[in-house]
C-alpha cells in the first residue's frame, strides 16, 4: 500500500511517498482504509525525531485521520500514535468515532486531535462546569487547536482572548466568537492583557508556544490562574521561574494527548459532551487548505512557517 514515509529525521525534505506492506489488526484494532488525515504540529517534531516516544525511521506520518472500516464500511475518524498517512492503518477501537452524518472526510480528519486536546485544556483549567464570568487567553488563537478552543469557549460562555500575528486571522476567529483579538507583532500581550482586563488578568492560558511564553503567559494569570502547557511550537526549552506562582498562587499543567488518549475513561467522557455538542451543530472543523498526499512536503511546510489558518489536511484516497 502506498505511505507517506519518515526516511530519516529532519525537516519535510525527509517525506517520501513509498510502498509500504499492508496494515494487519490486532483483536482490538480496526482496519480503516483512509481518506483523509489531519497534520498536527506534533507531525512536524515526529519528522524531526523530537516527538517522545518516535520509533527509528523509517516509519509512516500521521496520528489523525478519517475513512472506512475495511470490514462493512462505516464512516469513522480516528486518533493513532503513527501510520495514518497511508491508504490503510489500523486504530484501536475505543480512537474510533463516527463521522457526522454531513461531514466530508477531511472536515472529520480535522477532528480528533484539535477538538479532544482544547475540550481537555478547558477540563484541565476547571473550566467545564465553572465557566460563568471567567476569562481564557489562547495563544496561536487562528491555529487547529485554537479554532476548536474558541468553539467549546462560545459553549461554555467564556470570555475569550487570542493572540495571532495577523489581523486578517484574528478577523476571521472573530467570527468563530473570539471576543478580544491581540496582533503579537504589534503588541506585547502581557500588557494587553493587563490593558484589557483592567490589570486582573484572565483564569487560564492555553500554552503551546514553549521558550519565554510560559513564563510570560504565568504573568497574564489573575490570583490561582493556570497555564495549561499542551507544546512548544517555538521549538525552544520552556522557560519558567517558579517564584512567579508564589504571589498569585498560580499552577502550570501539562496536557499530551498521546497520554490521555490511553486513558478510555476520560476519553469516552469527553466524547460524551463533544458528541453532543456535535449532534446539536455546535462544533466544526475550520480548515485553512488541503494537500493531496502527494504534496505532503509542501503542507508540512506551510505549517512550518506558521502560515496556516485552522487545520492543514492532507487528502490520501
Amino acid at each position: 500500500m502506498k505511505a507517506l514515509v519518515i526516511t530519516r529525521f529532519g525537516g519535510p525534505e525527509v517525506l517520501e511517498l513509498q510502498q509500504v506492506p499492508d496494515a494487519h489488526p490486532a483483536p482490538e484494532q480496526l482496519l480503516v482504509k483512509v481518506e483523509a488525515g489531519g497534520l498536527n504540529f506534533a507531525d512536524l517534531l515526529t519528522a524531526r525525531g523530537g516527538y517522545a516516544g518516535t520509533p527509528k525511521p523509517p516509519l509512516t506520518a500521521g496520528r489523525e485521520f478519517a475513512g472506512r472500516e475495511d470490514s462493512g464500511g462505516r464512516r469513522v475518524m480516528g486518533y493513532t500514535q503513527w501510520a495514518a498517512f497511508a491508504e490503510k492503518t489500523v486504530v484501536h477501537r475505543n480512537l474510533a468515532w463516527p463521522v457526522p452524518e454531513n461531514w466530508t472526510a477531511e472536515q472529520a480528519a480535522a477532528f480528533p486531535v484539535n477538538f479532544f486536546t482544547a475540550y481537555f485544556a478547558y477540563w484541565k483549567a476547571g473550566l467545564l462546569e465553572k465557566a460563568s464570568g471567567a476569562r481564557v487567553l489562547i495563544h496561536a488563537v487562528a491555529g487547529g487547536v485554537g479554532t476548536a478552543a474558541v468553539q467549546i469557549g462560545k459553549i461554555l460562555g467564556i470570555e475569550m482572548y487570542g493572540t495571532s500575528s495577523s489581523e486578517d486571522k484574528l478577523a476571521r476567529v472573530g467570527e468563530l466568537g473570539l471576543q478580544h483579538g491581540i496582533n503579537y507583532k504589534q503588541r506585547d500581550y502581557v500588557q494587553a492583557i493587563k490593558d484589557l482586563t483592567s490589570g486582573e488578568g484572565v483564569d487560564a492560558v492555553f500554552e503551546m508556544l514553549g521558550g519565554e511564553h510560559v513564563g510570560k503567559s504565568v504573568r497574564c494569570v489573575r490570583d490561582f490562574g493556570r497555564v495549561i502547557v499542551y507544546g512548544s511550537a517555538t521549538g525552544e526549552i520552556p522557560q519558567l521561574d517558579t517564584r512567579l506562582l508564589y504571589a498569585k498562587g498560580a499552577s502550570v499543567h501539562g496536557l499530551w494527548l498521546s497520554y490521555l488518549s490511553a486513558n478510555r475513561p476520560l476519553m469516552e467522557s469527553a466524547w460524551k459532551q463533544l458528541s453532543e455538542w456535535l449532534a446539536a451543530g455546535k462544533l466544526l472543523p475550520v480548515i485553512g487548505k488541503v494537500f493531496p498526499l502527494e504534496q505532503a512536503r509542501e503542507a508540512y511546510t506551510l505549517m512550518q512557517e506558521g502560515k496556516n489558518y485552522g487545520k492543514i489536511v492532507l487528502k490520501i484516497a
